[in-house]
Order: structure tokens, then C-alpha cells, then sequence
């Protein structure tokens, strides 16, 4: 066996035991749902008994992944450089791993608008992180404050717009390919979303 192959068993054992871990399950759970006996999969992860495609196409659909995810190596391309969107005070980053996904920082100054008919609505999902200051979502009649390290998630079909709170605010936003395209083409000011 190369050292390459090796790195790679390595690799392979340590994302099916932490992809284990991180359901919550014990080495019986897994081995129930793959079909293992426990003290199998417990040589697998330790690297006692050779891996075998078959079972790590089945530990792959056991633990809600692909065979592809459960071996990939390429990981030099980590970086993504922001695009920047003047127009609207925003920098975007696209997500590779999640492809249509979209994260945007923004500095808002401007509440946001108190008129129902100036909130938008449009298919998808977004998620927002309060870098700095206090955000305001308003989300259909409810009007929310978000504090500097508390996020939101909530389905876009609610009415909703977000601004800051007595004084300005940096928000992280990560947009689904629905909510982004929710988004694309718009000229609006930078405190609304």
C-alpha cells in the first residue's frame, strides 16, 4: 500500500467514525442500520479489517452520505474569495459544497421599513448570523431582534425584511438557490432584504 492509500484509509476510517459521533450513534446503531456486526465495524474504524467497497457503500447509505463524500480527497480548492456587489454594500461568497448556495456580509444603518407592503416574499430558505450590533427581521407581524451572535432561520414565503437597530449592524446571510434567485436582480437599498 502507497502512503497515499494509507492517508486515505486513514481518511476514510476517521469520517465514518465522526460521521458516526456526530449522529449520536453507538457503534451497535451504525452497525444495525449497515448490517455489521458491531465488533466489525469497530475493527473498521480502527483499522483492523481491510474496507471493502461493499460496506462502504452501505456505511455511505447508513450514515445519510454518498460513497463519493465518504472518499473524497480534493480538498486543496478551501478558499473562496469573495465577489463585491458596490451597488448594494454587499460581499457574496458561493458556497462549492452546496452548490446555488450563496453567503452575503452586509452593514445595514436603516431600520427596516414599517409599511407591510414594502416586505418581500419569494420561495426558499435563509439563514442569518449577527456579526455586529442588533438586526431587526421583521417576519410577517412579528418584529424580531436578533443580538450580536444570534441567528435566525426562516422560510421566505413569510413576508420579512431586515434592518438594524438603533444603530448599524453586519449580518452574515446564507441564501438557498430559491431565496438567492428571491434576491438576484433587484435594486434595492442596502438595509432591506
Amino acid at each position: 500500500m502507497t502512503q497515499e492509500d494509507a492517508d486515505l484509509d486513514s481518511l476514510v476510517r476517521k469520517r465514518i467514525r465522526a460521521l458516526r459521533v456526530a449522529q449520536g450513534w453507538s457503534l451497535e446503531e451504525l452497525a444495525t442500520r449497515a448490517r455489521l456486526s458491531p465488533s466489525s465495524l469497530s475493527r473498521i474504524e480502527n483499522g483492523q479489517r481491510r474496507l471493502a467497497l461493499d460496506q462502504l457503500v452501505t456505511l455511505a447509505r447508513a450514515l445519510d452520505t454518498s460513497l463519493d463524500q465518504l472518499v473524497e480527497t480534493d480538498t486543496d480548492d478551501v478558499i473562496a474569495n469573495p465577489m463585491i456587489d458596490g451597488a448594494h454594500g454587499v460581499l457574496r461568497w458561493a458556497l462549492k459544497a452546496e452548490p446555488g448556495m450563496t453567503v452575503m456580509r452586509r452593514r445595514m444603518t436603516d431600520p427596516p421599513p414599517d409599511n407591510p407592503a414594502a416586505m418581500r416574499a419569494h420561495p426558499g430558505r435563509e439563514w442569518l448570523v449577527v456579526l455586529s450590533g442588533t438586526a431587526i427581521l421583521m417576519l410577517g407581524h412579528r418584529r424580531i431582534r436578533v443580538e450580536t451572535n444570534q441567528a435566525a432561520e426562516f422560510p421566505t414565503m413569510l413576508p420579512h425584511a431586515i434592518g438594524a437597530a438603533g444603530g448599524p449592524c453586519e449580518i452574515l446571510g446564507i441564501f438557498d438557490r430559491e431565496a438567492r434567485r428571491g434576491h438576484q436582480g433587484e435594486d434595492k437599498p442596502p438595509g432591506r432584504s
